[in-house]
């Protein structure tokens, strides 16, 4: 399962697991905007990160179809400008709202699958913006600092279900979520194609080498 593979970084991971051999459920807000080359056997549901149903139906939908659920990224979110002095409740409740509450409910919803699978892995799409704080959008920076808590949540308590999960926390990504927010040109950009292999290689990695968090660095930068 993987969220907002519309575009960017969601569809550069579906296209690799896919190439991986993963049978792949997407879960998007315009299942007809999907790629027809992506791959042959791909499902597309509706998927709403503000709606909690939409959530559910999509993880019931996937299980009923495929029989099984072993890997869930989180990647549906949103970055709007939330300062500190001047940013609204409603711009907060939003921002938490789809990049919060969003992978919470999937993944309560998807929690007995994992656990049944045995080697259940989620990756949820963080930031570096969850690691320190650097920029002036501090509701951003709140949302993914939370995103990483969540990780370290579901690690704690699917350990020993064989469930594993890892917060991808990258820096500028050259998608359209970032076109507007930094100078960084976009060659020097981390390529989405590369976080997807990544992703890749984590959720194929052994439960006896799990990795909590993943920092990709498009340039140096201090993390502490």
């Amino acid at each position: 399962m993987v969220s907002g593979a519309n575009r960017g970084i969601g569809l550069a991971v579906a296209r690799e697991l896919g190439r991986a051999g993963f049978a792949l459920s997407l879960g998007v807000r315009r299942p007809q905007a999907i790629p027809p080359d992506l791959a042959p056997d791909a499902f597309a549901h509706p998927y709403d990160a503000t709606d909690g149903k939409s959530a559910r139906a999509w993880v019931e939908t996937t299980v009923a179809r495929f029989g099984r659920l072993d890997v869930l990224v989180n990647n549906a979110g949103i970055a709007p400008f939330v300062g500190l002095e001047d940013g609204t409740d409603e711009a907060m409740d939003l921002l938490f709202d789809v990049n919060v509450k969003g992978p919470f409910r999937v993944i309560q919803a998807a929690l007995p699958h994992l656990k049944a699978a045995g080697q259940g892995r989620v990756v949820n799409v963080a930031s570096l913006s969850g690691k320190r704080v650097m920029g002036l959008n501090v509701g951003y920076q709140m949302s993914k600092h939370a995103v990483v808590a969540l990780t370290h949540a579901v690690r704690r308590l699917g350990w020993e279900h064989g469930i594993r999960a890892t917060a991808l926390c990258p820096g500028f990504v050259d998608t359209d979520l970032v076109s507007h927010v930094t100078d960084v040109p976009h060659e020097a950009m981390t390529r989405p194609e590369d976080l997807a292999r990544i992703v890749a290689l984590v959720v194929q990695l052994p439960n006896s080498a799990s990795i909590a968090e993943l920092l990709v660095n498009c340039r140096y930068e201090h993390m502490i």
